[in-house]
């Protein structure tokens, strides 16, 4: 082996980057470690502790090769010549920056075990999202340790996306590596750069200084998130004018200056990183005297509430305006279709406030019940998780599509219907059925920004 690369973390980011760079890097040594003992263990199984479409077969290529999973963080520090920091930096719920500045505590402890135990000099690579500049501080506090040591600190940030995250990583749009630009950043650089060479073209491998590569991700999250804002806003206003959302993206996607992604109407945006990336970004503006700049960018995250709490207060008028004492299926659970990922899940909330105006649930999911049992184990009310859709419809007076899970087009609507109490909806928070052959089946179909199928 050449090298050995450590990466603390063994979560969404750090377990399927680790073992794409095992898979194709086999003359390096990729340790994977976690104070999370559970969480080793499942990526020592057959059930690893995360689903992402081609994971499985990815890590057991690698497995016991040149890929290892440890709770033994000291022995891979000592070990490792590379170390990629993969721990979380949630948003701060308290102190100065609350509810918006990431919380780098967690971050921060690592780099000092680093200090605490490592015996040569590292490359210590920033793989969790955190805020520009925080390499400078790394970078102090891993220098000032008194072992003679030196460590060059790299921004590597991730931009795979949960569902295709393999895919992502094996054929990346581009690879952003941010250096120091004193000549030892630059040898670290490329050093980090020989990595991906085994398998990434030259020509999408950029190379940035370290600051800006730390506030790309924050604004390339940003930037999509401010998409999905931007055309669910206009949703709204379908609705009210008899506009098809459908129509009015489609042919908006097709001006080459647009293009077409990031334009689909749904209840809102989550997972772990573009909520926390804007207000991140939003508390860096407020920091810096920017107030205009950071007001414009919090709208994305207002804009994005707005759209749950509209769903929800849609549901509510639609069926008389009351949902007390009647059940509705909730069907997806996880932020978006092939990830078992519940992170700032449009559906915790949409769920949380129809449980508010004493709605019965049943919730349904082909990947994220257990996670969904965790966010919603502090609410009262009358919640069932059901393996089973046609269980869960059951009786049911609506169905809430809230996660595009391409099995729900398949579902038998003829037999939901069958079983669901009379008049039944359906409210399509993904447009992701086929909503005339529904309504003639028999449903109240309520699209967003489209037109109202309605028997009633």
């Amino acid at each position: 082996m050449n090298k050995t690369i450590l990466c603390i973390g063994a979560g969404y980011v750090g377990g399927p980057t680790m073992a794409v760079i095992a898979d194709n890097c086999p003359d390096y040594k990729v340790i994977v470690v976690d104070v999370n003992a559970e969480r080793i263990a499942a990526w020592q199984s057959d059930t690893l502790p995360i689903y992402e479409p081609g994971l499985k077969e990815v890590v057991e290529r690698a497995r016991g090769r040149n890929l290892f999973f440890s709770t033994d963080v000291v022995a891979g520090i000592k070990e490792a010549d590379i170390i990629f920091v993969s721990v979380n930096t949630p948003t701060k719920t308290f102190g100065a920056g609350a509810g918006k500045a990431a919380n780098l505590q967690y971050w921060e402890k690592t780099a000092r075990d680093i200090i605490e135990h490592a015996e040569s000099d590292k490359i210590v690579i920033e793989k969790s999202t955190l805020p520009v500049r925080t390499a400078e501080a790394m970078h102090r506090i891993l220098q000032s340790n008194t072992k003679n040591l030196n460590f060059d600190i790299i921004s590597n940030p991730e931009f795979m996306a949960e569902g295709t995250a393999i895919d992502d990583l094996q054929s990346p749009g581009r690879v952003l590596i941010g250096a120091m630009e004193d000549a030892s950043g630059q040898k670290a650089l490329e050093a980090v750069a020989d990595i991906y060479r085994n398998w990434v073209p030259e020509e999408k491998i950029k190379k940035t200084n370290v600051w800006s590569s730390e506030l790309t991700k924050l604004v390339s999250n940003a930037m999509l998130a401010q998409r999905i804002s931007s055309v669910n806003s206009i949703s709204a206003l379908c609705e009210k004018t008899d506009a098809n959302i459908l129509e009015v993206s489609e042919a908006m996607g097709m001006d080459p200056r647009i293009g077409p992604r990031f334009l689909q109407a749904s209840i809102g945006f989550g997972g772990s990183c573009f909520k926390k990336d804007i207000l991140n970004l939003v508390y860096l503006c407020e920091f810096h005297g920017l107030p205009e700049v950071a007001a414009y960018w919090e709208q994305v995250v207002l804009m994005n509430d707005y759209q749950e709490r509209r769903f929800v207060k849609n549901i509510t008028s639609c069926m008389f305006n009351t949902v007390a004492d009647k059940k509705i299926a909730v069907f997806g659970f996880a932020f978006k279709a092939d990830t078992g990922d519940t992170r700032e899940s449009p559906a915790i909330y949409v769920s949380k406030l129809l449980l508010e105006e004493h709605a019965i649930l049943a919730i349904h999911d082909p990947q994220a019940l257990e996670y969904a049992k965790l966010d919603l184990a502090d609410c009262e009310g009358d919640i069932s998780y059901e393996s089973d859709p046609y269980k869960a419809a059951e009786g049911a007076h609506a169905i809430a599509v809230l996660t595009e899970w391409k099995e729900f087009r398949d579902l038998d609507f003829k037999r939901l219907y069958a079983s669901m109490a009379k008049p039944a909806f359906i409210f399509d928070g993904r447009n992701l059925l086929d909503h005339q052959k529904v309504f003639e089946i028999g449903f109240n179909v309520y699209p967003l920004g489209q037109k109202v199928l309605s028997h009633l």
